[in-house]
């Protein structure tokens, strides 16, 4: 429904432009031909009450044009650190603040199958025992966001996720970020992020087996984006 009435709307101002031009060419034959006066004057005043309308309209359907409508998820986890330090409200309120939807929520004790899994790209790294272990040290927040595939700054919901959590390293991290308020080391940098949309799909259905996400109607996004 929504792309229908989009669809007609940029079709109502594209004709709406056009009859603004031949305004504009009608008005030049009224200056020209005052024998033809009496006869412009209704279609310059129909032609111009049309124009602030294209005017409008034109910019609005360029920029929904650039947000797409394919959605986009990504698995984001609070490890054990961050549970033990009462940090889930706050993680939580970081991503509801910047607009994202949330789709799925479980806290959880990790088993050592689903940790080596998760980690499995850093199966050869000599640290990954020391990472399963704090993994499966205490409970984990799971959780999966979504958005539009489009959105803020051009960004996906996986990137902007990213980007909120802020650099594997808390020293590195940007002030405002998840990490770089609220953790000091690498060990311990209190949140998980998928880093792209592939993985996040893959690790949903890991943590998530069975259950998948809770179709929903947000009513926040047109109050996000135009």
């Amino acid at each position: 429904m929504a792309a229908t009435q989009l669809a007609a709307s940029c079709r109502f101002a594209a004709a709406s432009s056009t009859q603004s031009r031949a305004g504009r060419r009608t008005h030049a034959a009224f200056v020209t031909a005052p024998a033809q006066r009496l006869a412009s004057v209704s279609s310059i005043s129909a032609a111009s009450s049309l124009a602030p309308a294209a005017a409008v309209r034109a910019p609005r359907c360029r920029a929904a044009a650039a947000v797409s409508v394919r959605s986009e998820i990504t698995y984001v986890m609070i490890k054990p650190d961050g549970v033990q330090r009462g940090l889930v409200g706050e993680i939580i309120s970081r991503f509801e603040k910047k607009g994202f939807k949330l789709v799925q929520l479980k806290m959880m004790k990790v088993t050592k199958e689903v940790a080596e899994e998760h980690y499995k790209d850093l199966k050869d790294k000599p640290f990954f025992p020391d990472l399963i272990g704090y993994i499966l040290s205490g409970p984990v927040v799971g959780m999966v966001w979504e958005g539009q595939g489009v959105v803020w700054e051009g960004q996906g919901v996986v990137k902007a996720a990213r980007k909120i959590i802020g650099a594997t390293n808390p020293l590195e991290a940007e002030p405002g970020t998840i990490r770089g308020d609220l953790a000091v080391q690498t060990g311990r940098n209190v949140v998980h992020g998928s880093d792209s949309p592939e993985n996040g799909e893959r690790e949903t259905a890991l943590w998530f087996s069975g259950h998948g996400i809770v179709e929903w109607e947000a009513h926040m996004k047109p109050w996000l984006v135009e």
